[in-house]
């Protein structure tokens, strides 16, 4: 098992592939604060108040990270953070589900009542943090900044 988990290939790809999809995600938050902070109130969770915070915080915190893991730059720290995220963002989607709300889930484009379910979302969530948590385990250094 441990094997796979340090497998270089594999951490290499899955660093890839979340550091894409943070920065893929956090680009429109970035160009669209105002529009990615009414996503944020969609789902209820967060006080009025911190609301506008989040909305300008949140995209530049995912694009970072999403350039660290690609890099290999702060990595660990990197991958910690991805984690929290995820798992932030998870509980978000999972409250919606069990709340009945209908929305998506605002990832990459500005989060809306809808008719699909955030279940959709939610399980696609778990797919990435399975790639998160291998790259939270793995010993590899291939391909880092950091060594």
């Amino acid at each position: 098992m441990r094997r796979i988990v340090d497998n270089d290939y594999l951490t290499i790809l899955f660093r890839f592939a979340v550091g894409i999809i943070f920065i893929y995600a956090a680009f429109y938050k970035i160009i669209e604060p105002a529009t990615f902070a009414k996503g944020i109130w969609f789902y209820h969770l967060v006080p009025g108040n911190l609301i506008n915070l989040m909305a300008v915080f949140l995209p530049w915190v995912e694009l970072v990270c999403g350039i660290a893991l690609i890099v290999g730059f702060q990595y660990r720290g990197a991958v910690r953070l991805v984690n929290l995220m995820m798992i932030m963002f998870m509980i978000a989607l999972a409250s919606a589900v069990y709340r009945g709300i209908s929305i998506d889930c605002g990832c990459f484009k500005a989060a809306q009542a809808t008719d699909s379910s955030a279940m959709n979302s939610l399980l696609w969530d778990f797919g990435i943090i399975a790639m998160s948590i291998q790259l939270c385990l793995s010993k590899s250094k291939k391909m880092m900044l950091d060594k």
